[in-house]
């Protein structure tokens, strides 16, 4: 294939990168996870990806996928939006057919009614028995992202029917979402998708280390070299953000496409970051915007004088309280503006901190965009 034929980025698609780099630690448990589905086993836990939109939690089950698929291990992916009830999530966990013989016969029984079926807190034994050979047939990965969106009945009963299925055929449940998926969990009635050790997993920026190797690997296999300082250039402006390093990734190769050049210099990143800060600019506009439409602004902007250090800045829950209190917050009021926030992603808490436990910004450059535009007077003060 030539070099114009080929698309080697493709960033806010929900395709997998080119190179899934950074992610060896989370990769080595979902690996291990798949080991013991096809040892004929379960994983002795769910797995939980929480972290900021935009870092790759997608492209990560979708790597999952594959391996899975490969291993002859069934996949079954649950959209949110398309399992907002319990008829539709079991739908989608068993086959269509089996599934409308089962209710038919189920909702015949003397004393079974329809409104007994929808106000059971967990599947009847009919239907997990049939899930359970269905998974000794064949192991099975039920895979959910954005799963903060999840209906709360609905996220109590799957995590029923993992817990279920998984001490008696080989199953694994693997839910991705933002920050506030834990929290969203927690409202449900299951208590033990809390002790998920190693299956909790923090999705967060990437290291300079894997930012170059998601820029160089997929260039130099296309006989693409990138110079040190352009390389340089885009990962600091890139903020190590997963989404912003596949706009850099992309707007490189087109540097490429369009001069013929196989060394990209300093020039060549120089007009790649006027296309990419236009792509970033969009998002910080929505992402702004999402903060607004939640009467979020304020708040926003007091936490974000905490990170203006550098991309790596850190702050402690006595850090954000007392910003918070800045705004003239008050104590109840400034937990739940921290939760709000987390909930977004717009700083988080990754998981296995030892103390003290300090929050990081979902991405820094936002917050600069934040507190810029508080700093804007109205037009009609203007």
């Amino acid at each position: 294939m030539r070099a114009e034929e080929t698309r080697l980025f493709a960033p806010g698609t929900g395709a997998s990168p080119p190179v899934l780099a950074g992610r060896e630690r989370e990769q080595a448990v979902l690996s291990q996870c798949l080991s013991d589905l096809t040892a004929g086993g379960s994983p002795p836990h769910d797995v939980v990806l929480i972290g900021p939109r935009g870092n790759g939690k997608t492209a990560l089950l979708g790597w999952f996928e594959n391996v899975c698929r490969e291993a002859s291990v069934q996949v079954v992916r649950l959209v949110p939006s398309r399992v907002g009830d319990r008829d539709a999530l079991l739908g989608a966990l068993l086959p269509v057919g089996r599934l409308r013989r089962w209710l038919a016969t189920k909702l015949g029984v003397a004393g079974v009614g329809k409104a007994e079926w929808e106000r059971s807190a967990a599947p009847a034994s009919d239907f997990m028995d049939r899930l359970i050979a269905r998974c000794r047939r064949r192991p099975t990965a039920v895979l959910v992202d954005e799963a903060h969106t999840l209906d709360l009945n609905v996220a109590q009963i799957l995590l029923n029917v993992s817990q279920d299925v998984r001490r008696n055929a080989p199953f694994v449940l693997v839910l991705a979402g933002t920050p506030g998926l834990l929290a969203h969990l927690g409202k449900t009635n299951a208590s033990f998708w809390d002790r998920l050790g190693k299956g909790l997993l923090g999705i967060g920026r990437l290291s300079d280390a894997a930012a170059e190797e998601a820029l160089t690997v997929p260039l130099a296999a296309q006989d693409v070299r990138i110079d040190d300082e352009a390389l340089d250039t885009a990962i600091a402006r890139s903020q190590r953000f997963a989404y912003f390093v596949q706009l850099w990734g992309e707007a490189l190769w087109d540097q490429r496409l369009a001069t013929g050049e196989t060394r990209l210099t300093v020039s060549h990143a120089t007009a790649a970051g006027r296309a990419v800060a236009a792509r970033m600019a969009e998002y910080y506009q929505r992402r702004y915007r999402e903060l607004e439409a939640a009467g979020l602004l304020p708040a926003a902007a007091a936490v974000a004088s905490l990170f203006e250090d550098g991309m790596d800045a850190r702050a402690t829950d006595g850090d954000i309280a007392a910003a918070l209190a800045s705004a003239g917050e008050d104590a109840a009021a400034r937990l739940a503006l921290r939760e709000e926030l987390n909930r977004l992603g717009y700083i988080w808490c990754p998981p296995g901190q030892l103390p003290p436990v300090v929050w990081q910004p979902g991405i820094p450059s936002l917050m600069q965009y934040v507190q810029e535009q508080a700093a804007v007077p109205p037009a009609s003060e203007a």
